[in-house]
């Protein structure tokens, strides 16, 4: 993915679609899938943590960083609404989808789908090496096979770490790496 094209086209849309902007930049910083921030309700937000209670695979906590932290405790609140993310009526989630098309031809992404940013997310971790279990923990998958689907995407690092395990063993029996 092209991060700056996209770091550039969200800013650029802050002003006129806080929520949507504030919505995406979740996405990338959590993992998380779209239903999951855009339907976010305040009573499930507990740092560090959001507590959903029903997600696709049931109840899941979704760790949150300093920048989704920040993204959080910028957002206005309405007395009148529990949603994080509500429309003007206050009764319905903001729109993301169709605003996400527009917002994905503006950065010539035309293919980029939101939920790529979930992907996203665990590939960066992949190639961050993080644990395959940990991972797993931070998407709220229940499955490790979940998981190992984004193992493909780290074939650099697995090449690396094969590298490096190798050149040990050689160092210990004596042999040159």
């Amino acid at each position: 993915m092209e991060y700056r094209r996209l770091g550039a086209a969200l800013r650029d849309a802050e002003a006129t679609h806080p929520a949507q902007v504030a919505i995406v930049r979740l996405l990338l910083y959590t993992g998380a899938r779209v239903g999951e921030i855009r339907d976010l309700r305040w009573g499930w937000v507990q740092p560090p943590r959001l507590a959903l209670p029903d997600s696709k695979t049931g109840a899941k906590t979704i760790w949150l960083n300093s920048q989704a932290l920040a993204i959080l405790d910028a957002l206005p609140r309405r007395e009148d609404c529990s949603l994080v993310f509500p429309d003007r009526t206050g009764k319905a989630p903001v729109a993301v989808v169709s605003w996400w098309t527009a917002l994905r031809q503006r950065c010539s992404m035309p293919d980029l789908r939101i939920h790529d940013l979930r992907h996203s997310f665990a590939s960066t971790a992949i190639m961050d090496n993080v644990p395959l279990a940990t991972i797993g923990r931070l998407l709220g998958h229940v499955l490790p096979e979940t998981t190992a689907r984004y193992a493909h995407l780290a074939d650099d690092v697995i090449g690396d770490a094969a590298q490096r395990i190798s050149g040990a063993l050689a160092q210990a029996m004596g042999l040159r790496a």
